[in-house]
């Protein structure tokens, strides 16, 4: 079993923001299991957290940026595919601008230091993004394909109208150490001839010839290339990061020809838009593991739990692995009887029902254990528990439930609650195992 990855410690990193010319300090901290890639801006009230997903994507020209609610993070494109060239599932990284460093120009700043501090396993199973059919993006000459595969393999053919960015092609099938020696170094390019128009755009006020190689008529100005094919490789850096705000890390051959952020992000919502559909169909495409567990219906998981309506908050369950993990669907609707007293002009799920579906399905992963068969399970103890958005009728609450502690008679669980990627609810449930009075 391959399990999730964070860094064993705090580390930090300073710079220039390549496009903004902001300062901006950087706080990279070990992340909690399953939350994903969050960034915070601790320079805000509030400290808004942004998590790096598809559903956080904000167009913005040169770069790969998120945003909530008009707070946004810029130029992420490096730090994720460091991330990903790490093996890093989870991260907290903190920073007091909107833009992260430029540094160099590549992501092999970002990589260093990461590397330096140690990479920890933790104690739940890493699940990926491997798509079951081919996905496609195409746009002019440009276009963006992902095709099934077991491992993780980038071709890319790029082509310029300038001498020097004639056409490039690379492939890498990819692993750790070939992202650190092959694509890290390789930096951030523009034409000098697009300098002015960069200007007027308000764009890389905080490039130079130390983080940018810029391209002139008559060569490389300044600087001079780490690889001859130094474009190309900086072009599959960007479309790994991209590709990380899947969320999850990607196992498929990715084609990319003359591709940019902005086609990648197309490919990205098309991707989102097939996973959804996926999920309501009650197939899951982010393992291939999933596919060897039949999910669990309602007149399963009744056979399972002593609850019923209205009180039956679990309406499918995903996946599970027997006293590890399991994942749950509840679906919102209108016609929840809570919503006639719960705030029935503006319908709000109540925090303790988000909770206890949580709990539910928790109590379908212990007690499926033959072990716990005729055993109810009643809680003892709720700790670190938080809200962080509203779920109204329409939503789709996604429960990811893992133990930390599994006895005879005792259990604890963490677990969290999404809604379309992004964290709604979170809590540490403990039960007592007990059988059932009749």
């Amino acid at each position: 079993m391959e399990y999730q990855q964070t860094i064993a410690k705090a580390v930090e990193i300073s710079g220039i923001g390549l496009h903004t010319g902001q300062k901006v300090n950087v706080r990279f901290k070990p992340g909690k299991v399953s939350q994903g890639v969050i960034f915070v801006r601790v320079d805000l009230p509030g400290q808004p957290h942004i998590k790096a997903h598809i559903s956080n994507l904000v167009e913005r020209p040169r770069r790969t940026s998120i945003g909530i609610e008009g707070v946004e993070i810029n130029t992420i494109e490096h730090v994720m595919a460091a991330l990903v060239g790490l093996g890093i599932d989870n991260i907290t990284i903190e920073l007091d601008a909107e833009e992260l460093p430029g540094v160099d120009g590549s992501a092999l700043p970002f990589f260093e230091i990461l590397k330096d501090v140690g990479i920890v396993e933790q104690n739940a199973k890493q699940f990926y993004f491997k798509p079951t059919q081919p996905l496609y993006m195409e746009e002019g000459d440009a276009s963006l394909t992902i095709l099934p595969a077991n491992d993780f393999c980038v071709s890319y053919t790029m082509s310029y109208a300038h001498p020097l960015l004639k056409s490039q092609y690379a492939f890498f099938n990819f692993n750790q150490n070939v992202f650190e020696k092959e694509i890290a170094p390789s930096r951030t390019f523009c034409l000098q001839e697009e300098e002015k128009e960069l200007t007027m755009q308000g764009l890389g006020k905080g490039a130079n010839y130390e983080n940018t190689v810029v391209v002139g008529v008559n060569g490389i100005v300044n600087n001079t290339l780490r690889f001859e094919d130094e474009f190309v490789r900086h072009k599959i850096c960007d479309l790994i990061g991209d590709l990380y705000l899947l969320g999850k890390p990607l196992k498929g051959h990715v084609i990319g020809i003359k591709s940019g952020h902005p086609l990648n992000i197309k490919l990205l919502r098309k991707i989102k838009n097939f996973y959804d559909r996926q999920m309501k169909s009650g197939i899951s495409a982010m393992s291939d593991d999933f596919e060897n567990v039949p999910p669990l219906d309602i007149n399963s998981i009744q056979r399972i739990l002593p609850h019923r309506y209205p009180f039956l908050l679990v309406d499918r369950i995903l996946c599970l692995e027997e006293d590890k993990y399991v994942i749950g669907i509840k679906n919102v609707t209108r016609n929840e009887e809570f919503f006639n007293g719960h705030f029935p002009n503006q319908p709000v799920m109540p925090g303790v029902l988000i909770i206890e579906a949580m709990a539910q399905t928790a109590g379908v992963l212990i007690l499926s254990n033959r072990a716990n068969l005729g055993k109810s399970a009643y809680f003892m103890s709720i700790d670190k528990v938080k809200f962080r958005r509203m779920v109204i009728p329409g939503d789709q609450l996604r429960l990811e439930v893992s133990v930390l502690k599994l006895k005879s008679r005792t259990g604890q669980v963490s677990g969290k609650a999404f809604v379309e990627g992004m964290l709604v609810a979170e809590a540490v449930l403990m039960f007592s195992l007990g059988a059932i009075n009749k």
